[in-house]
């Protein structure tokens, strides 16, 4: 190894130290569209389409359920996710309210307004709240 591949290697070390170990964004959409809580095939695309649109990359494919609405009549509507080689995608629908919770948590950086953006295109709400966390702050220390 020369003087300037170790010093180069040291340097990625110490700029590591000061990154999270992953991100996360937290989507709450109300008012969606009429319908979307319950459309079984527009969530699954959701989540299937989301992944490559982010540049992330599936582990497998994604899983949705139904929630039983006659026994949880307030929880009704699916949830599902989608397991990435970085982490994962996570959709939950509220029939009831139109209201979708969205969390997209990967362990590389990624467009935040892009995921929004996409996820707007989709489900076309009236409002999205938003917030996002770095995650695993001490892991590289």
């Amino acid at each position: 190894m020369n003087i300037k591949t170790i010093t180069e290697k040291k340097q990625e070390d110490i700029d590591k130290k000061f990154l999270p170990f992953g991100f996360q964004l937290l989507l709450d959409l109300y008012d969606c569209k009429p319908g979307a809580c319950d459309d079984l095939d527009l969530c699954y695309k959701y989540l299937d389409e989301i992944v490559p649109y982010l540049g992330m990359e599936k582990q497998a494919p994604p899983n949705i359920f139904r929630s039983d609405e006659t026994r949880f009549p307030d929880k009704a509507g699916l949830s599902g996710w989608v397991p990435l080689i970085e982490s994962s995608i996570v959709i939950h629908t509220l029939t009831p309210k139109d209201f979708i919770s969205v969390d997209v948590y990967c362990c590389k950086g990624f467009d935040t307004n892009k995921a929004k953006r996409f996820t707007s295109r989709f489900f076309q709400p009236k409002r999205i709240d938003e917030q996002y966390l770095e995650r695993g702050l001490d892991y590289y220390k």
